[in-house]
């Protein structure tokens, strides 16, 4: 590996190294799954042609690789364990065109959607919205390149529905820039299409990519933004009544305006008492908002709480906001100083059937009753977060893009976590009962969405999971663009013709940390 850092190095290529801070910084997480996580080397490169040189070394020298988009993965799939780690933080321009008839914004592949929101902020565009995360430190390459679910996610579909061009350094080094002008069958059309969905680290490096804001204007005609939060703990708990709200909210058929995400809280850190956080966004006036709560929420004190706890405003004054809150909030858990071990999984869930719906909503009000008493006085916490999706995405067909889930009118994750190392095993043996109960009632039996990934899915089953009817047409795209499988991942796409059986195994970030766990515990 020595010849090819002489070479980055020689080429102006930041190169970080175990023992400088630089290093600590680059690798430091807020999950403690992934504490030991100690690549080679971090690479850090400011341009895409930085970006070429390091594949075509690596490749030639058979050099493991593992892409960091500046943001985050549930499963640690961004996290090196060894190798290189190709860190793309340095790579941030952003250029919003508002001046052209088709508006877009241009966005380096290092860029947080902070740095995306800022320049409508600063360029006081009220009436407009760029339709990426609600988290300003998730990184924009990742998000976008597995589908995207965001604030006017109803409103404006997923993100990679607005993706127009994405620059990619591909497995023989070339940069390649894909539009969705390329004609659909071309090898070029290929990869636009399964990087709309299904991109990270399968089919190489994106670099820059480019997002249209034409169809992004605010309905409304102000430009007016309604947006709140709201954590409800009801007195009695998880009543039959509490239950029914819920049911209802889930079934019931919003406009495609407004979103309404809800968490279900267990956390045993502070009181332990159940409750729900409620985070909206609707495009509209505070009039037409409170109108709509009325209409559709029956229960008086939610009701009341939904109107009072909400604020309109113009869409810059929203995006400026929700930095300030969600960046502080984010910035206390990006530093291992948080002291948090976690582990994901996700569902799928429609919402046509509300026998279903009510099926789900009990399953979680008993696991959550269990929870608590099988971890009391545990510093533990169990979430089961609603991703509100349908609207808008799910007006495009599922082979229309490789993101195939477009039927979902909730997108489900489920978290744990816990602050002293010995609770891996029984959040772990949790989580699993938990994915057990509800994955049966998941799209399919089996859907769960790339950008909550479970590190937890077998080799032979996590294509299907994430991907779906589009599995095969990814595959032959893989076999097109890195045919010798450079991009290697331990939940990524593989090529049509490699043949892998449900019970192989790959040395994923997964096993790595049941590795450590087993020889911590008999230390």
């Amino acid at each position: 590996m020595d010849p090819a850092i002489r070479l980055f190095k020689a080429q102006k290529i930041p190169v970080l190294e175990p023992g400088q801070p630089e290093y600590n910084q680059a690798i430091a997480t807020s999950n403690l799954l992934f504490r030991f996580s100690r690549p080679d080397y971090v690479v850090q490169p400011e341009t895409a042609s930085h970006v070429q040189t390091i594949i075509r070394e690596a490749r030639s020298k058979k050099l493991k690789i593992t892409i960091k988009c500046n943001g985050n993965s549930y499963a640690g799939h961004s996290t090196a364990f060894k190798g290189i780690s190709l860190d793309l933080r340095k790579m941030t321009k952003v250029v919003l065109d508002m001046k052209s008839a088709t508006k877009t914004v241009t966005i380096e592949a290092g860029c947080q959607w902070g740095h995306v929101y800022e320049t409508l902020i600063n360029g006081g565009h009220d009436g407009w919205a760029i339709n990426g995360g609600l988290c300003p430190t998730v990184g924009v390459s990742g998000f976008i390149l597995g589908g995207g679910l965001g604030p006017f996610t109803r409103s404006f579909g997923m993100g990679s529905d607005t993706l127009k061009e994405a620059t990619v350094v591909t497995a023989d080094g070339r940069l390649v820039t894909v539009k969705d002008t390329d004609h659909p069958t071309s090898n070029n059309g290929k990869l636009f299409w399964a990087l709309r969905g299904a991109g990270g680290g399968n089919f190489g490096v994106l670099v820059k990519m480019k997002m249209k804001m034409e169809v992004q204007k605010l309905e409304n005609k102000d430009g007016m933004v309604v947006a709140g939060r709201y954590r409800w703990f009801p007195n009695q708990g998880f009543t039959d009544d509490v239950i029914s709200t819920m049911n209802a909210l889930y079934t019931t058929k919003w406009p495609k305006a407004m979103s309404i995400d809800s968490t279900w809280i267990c956390d045993l850190r502070q009181n332990g008492s159940p409750g729900v956080r409620f985070i909206v966004t609707f495009d509209g006036s505070k009039l037409e908002y409170d109108t709509m709560i009325d209409t559709y929420i029956k229960n008086e004190d939610l009701k009341k709480q939904l109107k009072r706890r909400v604020l309109g405003e113009k869409s810059t004054r929203f995006l400026y906001e929700m930095l300030a809150s969600q960046w502080f909030q984010e910035t206390q858990r990006s530093y291992p100083a948080n002291k948090t071990y976690e582990l994901y999984s996700s569902c799928v869930f429609k919402n046509d059937n509300a026998e279903d719906i009510g099926r789900i909503t009990a399953i979680i009000k008993d696991l959550m009753n269990d929870f608590q008493e099988r971890f009391k006085g545990e510093q533990v916490k169990f979430l089961v977060n609603w991703i509100h999706s349908g609207g808008k995405a799910s007006e495009k067909s599922p082979s229309g893009s490789a993101f195939f889930w477009r039927e979902a009118a909730f997108h489900t994750y489920v978290t744990v976590e816990w602050v002293e190392k010995w609770m891996e095993r029984d959040m772990r043996d949790f989580l699993a009962r938990v994915k057990k109960a509800l994955r049966p009632f998941s799209l399919n039996g089996e859907a769960a969405f790339f950008n909550f990934a479970d590190g937890d899915f077998s080799p032979g089953s996590y294509e299907s999971a994430y991907f779906g009817g589009n599995r095969d047409e990814l595959r032959r795209i893989k076999k097109i663009w890195d045919e010798d499988n450079f991009f290697k991942t331990a939940q990524g796409t593989r090529r049509i013709n490699l043949r892998v059986s449900s019970g192989s195994t790959t040395e994923s970030g997964s096993i790595i940390r049941l590795k450590i766990f087993k020889k911590t515990l008999m230390s």
